[in-house]
Formats: structure tokens, sequence, C-alpha cells
């Protein structure tokens, strides 16, 4: 039998090991002749416990998750609220040489007006476009309305922002019934609509609430899981954005199925430890429980370079762009933190950061500004070139109230 027959039969029928222990123990198929005795007596008995649980436990259940989007969330609650904004192009956000938007409404994004862009390029994208002040009480207050909605159908309710939450529903005869009747529940209770994402994991889920919107519902069930994931633009996957995407381009990696004929220790050479995830991911493997009352500790972007560079304007607006992205997400998240890390990566891998912890909560953009530019200003390269920038803001007080506050490492590490 060839080697990579017996692994994906290794991979499939060992149900009773969750996903992560399957991919696991699948490279311990192809043990390379010659090999010692040691090794050779390690993966016997590692084999007798898997063969042990496979016999005798029965076929585990999988599990049933929803995530729940709303569309266009900040953007729907004012067009809902002032009727003259219905049909227009809308951005949540405040007009203005540093301002960010928040959410666009659906007919602002044909533009390439969306969340995360600052609002000087949203109107040159967009000349009609009409600017809302964010309203955060109310979107608040709607949120908590959905939440217990959410809650009427599970206890195992994660919610990620005030606009989107995963429930595990794994007790439901059928996920589908259940989101659809979650989706009519929010439109009838709230006037909005949401899209709905349905499947075995986390992040096939999130890929489903994704594909129909806006007002969406798609399943992915079990028998369809590989034929769907190996068709998937790697574009699609969590965690693959631009740069990774055009990097696995010039690899030949254009879909799942391109994806998934690498091998694991092959994409972790060429990814680092994110490898691990893309092998998982394109077996359609996401392990992640759903986790209620999660609080996050900070909250942050990132972006890696085409080309290397140690020009301090192109820094400085590569760091606009992420800095977009984080205040976005802050606002989505209604995070709160006292303390900015700037991230660097160098081209020989090498990273610093360089933090700084305010006495009030970062409650701006123009703060965020202010202050990452400074630490930008002060990292003295050393003539090397940076590949990556990242931001992020943690040390909130929900946090610290639930552990013990970190201490940033200023200094150089490998990684």
């Amino acid at each position: 039998m060839p080697v990579n027959t017996r692994r994906e039969i290794a991979i499939r029928d060992f149900r009773p090991l969750s996903a992560r222990q399957r991919v696991a123990a699948a490279p311990l198929v192809r043990l390379a002749p010659g090999s010692g005795p040691t090794i050779l007596q390690r993966v016997t008995k590692h084999f007798v416990i898997i063969f042990a649980l496979w016999s005798r436990s029965p076929v585990m259940p999988h599990r049933k998750i929803i995530h729940i989007d709303m569309d266009a969330f900040y953007a729907s609650v004012e067009q809902r609220d002032r009727p003259e904004l219905r049909g227009r192009p809308i951005a949540v956000g405040h007009d203005g040489p540093r301002g960010v938007v928040a959410t666009a409404s659906y007919e602002a994004r044909p533009f390439g007006v969306h969340s995360a862009v600052s609002s000087a390029l949203a109107r040159r994208l967009c000349p009609d476009l009409i600017f809302v002040p964010p309203r955060f009480d109310v979107y608040k207050a709607v949120s908590l309305q959905i939440r217990g909605i959410l809650r009427d159908y599970t206890e195992l309710v994660e919610p990620l922002s005030l606009d989107e939450a995963f429930l595990d529903v794994s007790h439901a005869s059928s996920a589908t019934l259940v989101a659809r009747e979650i989706k009519g529940r929010i439109l009838a209770d709230t006037g909005l609509t949401a899209s709905a994402g349905i499947s075995v994991n986390k992040m096939l889920a999130k890929i489903a609430s994704d594909y129909r919107k806006p007002d969406g519902l798609f399943t992915i069930p079990p028998g369809q899981i590989e034929p769907f994931v190996a068709g998937l633009p790697v574009e699609r996957f969590f965690g693959i954005g631009e740069v990774t995407a055009a990097k696995m381009h010039r690899l030949g990696i254009r879909t799942g199925a391109d994806l998934r004929m690498w091998d694991e220790m092959e994409l972790v050479r060429h990814f680092g430890k994110a490898g691990h995830s893309y092998y998982g991911y394109a077996r359609g493997i996401d392990d992640r429980e759903v986790t209620p009352d999660r609080i996050r500790k900070s909250l942050g972007a990132e972006t890696t370079f085409s080309q290397d560079t140690d020009d301090r304007e192109t820094l400085l607006s590569e760091l606009a762009g992420v800095r977009g992205e984080v205040w976005s997400r802050l606002m989505r998240h209604e995070f709160r933190g006292r303390t900015v890390v700037l991230k660097l990566k160098f081209g020989d891998f090498r990273q610093i950061t360089r933090s700084r912890t305010l006495a009030a909560p970062v409650d701006c953009v123009e703060t965020l500004c202010r202050v990452s530019e400074e630490l930008l200003s002060a990292v003295d390269f050393g003539g090397r070139k940076v590949r990556l920038i990242g931001l992020t803001v943690g040390n909130s007080p929900e946090a610290c109230a639930e552990s013990v506050q970190l201490r940033f490492d200023f200094t150089e590490s490998d990684r």
C-alpha cells in the first residue's frame, strides 16, 4: 500500500481521537526504511494505544458549530434608525485626515470602501460617501439583544465582537434549522439581517457565513468538507492574507487541493509555525472549542512586506494601514487598553518590540497615531531592513482584573 494512502486511512479511520491527534499520528505511518529500533519501538507502542482506542470506542459524532455574523452591523443600525440613509453609501466613522472607517454599508463597498480604510481614502474612492458618527452605546445595546437570542438556543456562545459569535449546538438534531430560526428571530426583534455559517468546526463555519452574504445561510456538511475545502482559493482560509497568498501562488499553491499536497514540515519551513495550521486547514481540521465568556487580553494587527525596507516614509505609511485595522478592531470589539506595543521583524527574522503604557486607555485614533509613530521614530534599525510591522493594544482593565499583568519583553528574540 502506498505511503500516502496509508496516511490518509490513518487520518480518516482513527475517529475516536481528536482531529489534531489524528494529524499528529499520521506522519508516524511513514517510517523510513532503516529507522533505528528505538524509533520503531516507540511507533509500535503508539499504534497499539491508538488501535485499542479505535477498536473499542464508537465513532465520535461531529460537532455542530454555527457562526452568526451581522451584515454591515454599524451601518445597518444607522440605516435602520435613519430611513433617509437607506440605499445610500455610508461609512460609520469620523471624517477627517486621521479618521478611519469602522464599517461601510453594502452600497459603499463596490467603490472599495470597507472597514479599516482611512476616511481620506474612502472619500476619494466614493465622493458621495456619507460619514455617520458612531453610536457605540446603541450598537452595544443591540448586540446584547442579539446575544440574548443566541443564548436561548445554547449556553455555548462565544462572542467575537459586537457583531459576531460562535455557537455550539451539537445537542440539536439540525444545526441548519437552528441557524435559520435564529436569523428569523434577529430580523423580527431588531430589524437587522444576519448571515449564518454551519459546519463541524469554527474555521469552516466562519468561511460558510461569509459565503452568501448578506442575509446568507450556508452549510458545509461532513460529507462535503473534503471537496469544498479542495476548491477553496487559499485567500479564503483563516490567517492567509494578501502577502502570504502571493507567496503561496509563487509556490504553485492556489487552492485547498494544492495546499493539501504539501508536507506539513515543508509548510512550516516556508511559513513558520503557521504552517501547522495551514496543514490542518487544508484537511478541514480545526479543534478549537467554543469558549463562552472568553476575556480578550490584547488586540492587534500586523503586515508583512513583499520587499524588506528601511525607508522611514514607507514604514510610516505601512504603520498607518496597520493602525487603521487595529483601531477598527478596537471599535468592533469595544476593547480598551493602556499599553501600545510596536513590533518589528527584520530581514534576518529577528524581532524587537517597543511599548508605552499610558495613564488611561487609548480612547481615540489620534492618541494611537501619536504613540505608535513616536515608538517607531525611536527605533534604531542598526543597518537592517524591516520585513514586518505590527501594532497591539493591551493591558485592558478587564483582563487585569482576571489575571496577573504580563510584562513586555524589550529585548531582541529569535523566532
